[in-house]
C-alpha cells in the first residue's frame, strides 16, 4: 500500500511537470526550441513501458505511461500547430 502511495504521488509531479510544459509551449508563438523528435520517442517509449507495465502487472505505471502518452501526443499536435502558423 505505502509503495503505491509513493508510485502514484511520483506519478502526480510528474505529469504535472508535463502539463505544464505542454501549456508552456502552447503559449510560445513559434516553439522553435522544441525538437519533433521529443515527441517521437515519448510516444514511442511510452508505449513500450505501457506493455511493459501491463505485463509485469504494475497498475500505477500502466496509468502513469497511459497519461505521459497522451501529454506526448498533445505536445506534439501544439508544437506542429504552432511551427505551421508561425510560417
Amino acid at each position: 500500500m505505502t509503495a503505491d502511495l509513493v508510485g502514484w504521488a511520483a506519478s502526480a509531479v510528474l505529469l504535472a511537470t508535463l502539463i505544464r510544459q505542454i501549456v508552456t509551449q502552447a503559449r510560445d508563438e513559434s516553439a522553435r526550441g522544441v525538437s519533433r523528435w521529443l515527441f517521437a520517442g515519448q510516444i514511442a517509449s511510452s508505449i513500450g513501458f505501457i506493455v511493459y507495465s501491463a505485463l509485469v502487472g504494475s497498475a500505477v505505471f500502466v496509468v502513469t505511461n497511459t497519461c505521459i502518452l497522451l501529454t506526448a501526443v498533445v505536445g506534439q499536435v501544439v508544437t506542429a500547430r504552432k511551427r505551421r502558423s508561425s510560417r
